[in-house]
């Protein structure tokens, strides 16, 4: 009887330490990332700072919104595998099949995301203009 409970015990601290750590390392993102590629050549813009913290932790938006690795079709990336950046698989001047040009890529899945949003009529970041978003070119 007296085995089985610290058994018991030893599960139940082994779970919480597992959830603890787990949430601990979910919300361990950068507050702001720069969303600029060099392999692209000539930028009309500048880059754009994402709230990288707020979006995942205030606004609740899951990883796989945003991060992706597909096989067979199916987003397959889960939270705490690397991140890669965009251009290893978005090539910079074209469209490759179904896969997106890089600048495409970042903005179906930005102003995506925020037209969504706009059409959901719930609160969202800027949809349209350019400079709302982009930092002044350098």
């Amino acid at each position: 009887m007296r085995k089985s409970v610290v058994v018991l015990l030893g599960v139940i601290v082994s779970i919480v330490l597992f959830v603890g750590v787990g949430i601990l390392k979910a919300t361990d993102v950068p507050d702001e990332v720069s969303i600029y590629a060099d392999t692209i050549k000539t930028h009309k813009k500048g880059p754009v700072n994402l709230t990288h913290k707020k979006h995942n932790v205030d606004y609740k938006i899951a990883c796989t919104e945003c991060h992706h690795v597909y096989e067979g079709g199916k987003n397959v990336y889960k939270e705490g595998d690397p991140v890669q950046k965009c251009e290893a698989c978005h090539d910079a001047v074209k469209s490759v099949g179904k896969q997106k040009k890089l600048m495409l890529a970042f903005h179906g899945n930005c102003q995506g995301c925020h037209k969504d949003l706009k059409k959901a009529a719930k609160k969202t970041g800027p949809t349209t203009k350019c400079n709302d978003c982009h930092a002044k070119k350098k």
